[in-house]
């Protein structure tokens, strides 16, 4: 079994030498370069995440990297980058899709084109190669099955219905803000106006239906849950490793916000031909289908065929219809920053 996989990695590799040999990048030079440095050292990609551990595990069998992550956040990469510079002990990160623009305003990339650029959307990366996404996480409800007979299926029902909902803590999880934006966006709003989604949480707060701590695995396994807002990623994770007949996870048909992970490239990499040969493998075939297997959903979803047990891994491409991007970042970035202020003017203060 493992010796068919590495020849399916193998034709993977192949396939993508011979394409980009025809967009003109020299992938064989490449990959010489990563051979000689022998090594390529992360951060914020520890094997536990999106199942980085078979990302490292091929480039280890078919390039001889080594390789050793340090896990941190994404503003902690970018810090880490800036304050070492010459003296860099990281050569690549993952950083939340927010972080990638900061990275690049801060000075601390180097940009790399994949084979596969194309096939990334304008929205999800940088137009000079400095970051671009990886895989994505979109906004999504997981239902106690058995605690919701009604199970909802839009905001819309959430409005409705009886059972407490675990929104998170707006004040400083991205999942529970991004929650917010994605239901703001279905009911009418966008990234400058979210008063649609805090009426919605206020009423629920009203109900007594409300709930402020984070949806966690240990949560949702004692039954404190009974609908939590999560990234789809995380909600199938957790149905995965507690008991998949117990939740059902699913995108609200009425829209929701898509958003993701990103490599950067540390401009004063040591081991800078590896980072990126470790990038153009990410977004290979093979590296996106190891992403799924961690059931993150790859950037490349639509351009490639997902074995049919990683395909089941994940949610229907029809569920992700009415999902959206971040249209107006900088409107975006300034309602973020006082959402925490409007969370509880608008929702606390209704909590009783």
């Amino acid at each position: 079994m493992k010796q068919l996989l590495l020849a399916s990695l193998m034709g993977s590799a192949i396939a993508l030498a011979t394409s980009a040999m025809a967009e003109g990048t020299d992938l064989q030079a490449l990959e010489k370069a990563a051979r000689a440095e022998g090594a390529v050292n992360s951060v914020g990609m520890p094997d536990s995440w999106a199942n980085w551990k078979d990302t490292w595990a091929d480039l280890t069998k078919l390039y001889g990297l080594k390789h050793q992550d340090t896990d941190m956040s994404s503003a902690q990469e970018i810090a880490k980058f800036a304050a070492e510079k010459e003296n860099a002990t990281a050569d690549i990160g993952d950083v939340g899709a927010a972080f990638g623009p900061i990275a690049v305003q801060q000075g601390v990339t180097q940009p790399y084109k994949p084979s596969t650029w194309e096939q990334i959307p304008d929205w999800a990366k940088d137009q000079d190669g400095h970051w671009m996404l990886a895989y994505t996480g979109t906004i999504a409800f997981i239902v106690n099955k058995q605690l919701v007979k009604d199970i909802p299926r839009s905001w819309a029902d959430l409005k409705t219905g009886t059972y407490k909902v675990a929104a998170g803590d707006v004040s400083s999880a991205a999942q529970a803000v991004n929650g917010v934006l994605a239901a703001a966006i279905a009911l009418g709003g966008n990234e400058s106006n979210v008063q649609p989604a805090l009426d919605m949480y206020a009423d629920l707060a009203k109900q007594r239906r409300l709930l402020l701590a984070n949806p966690t695995i240990q949560t949702l396994e004692k039954g404190e849950v009974e609908v939590g807002i999560v990234w789809d990623f995380n909600g199938l994770s957790y149905r995965d490793q507690i008991d998949p007949e117990r939740f059902e996870v699913l995108i609200p048909s009425d829209g929701s916000v898509i958003s993701g992970y990103s490599t950067i490239i540390n401009k004063w990499a040591k081991n800078p031909n590896a980072a990126k040969l470790t990038r153009e493998y990410i977004l290979s075939d093979a590296g996106q289908i190891n992403l799924a297997k961690g059931n993150a959903r790859p950037i490349r979803a639509e351009h490639i065929d997902l074995p049919a047990d990683v395909q089941a891994k994940l949610l229907p491409q029809e569920q992700y219809a009415k999902v959206q991007p971040i249209k107006d970042a900088a409107a975006w970035e300034a309602t973020s920053k006082a959402l925490p202020r409007l969370w509880q003017e608008h929702v606390i203060i209704n909590m009783n």
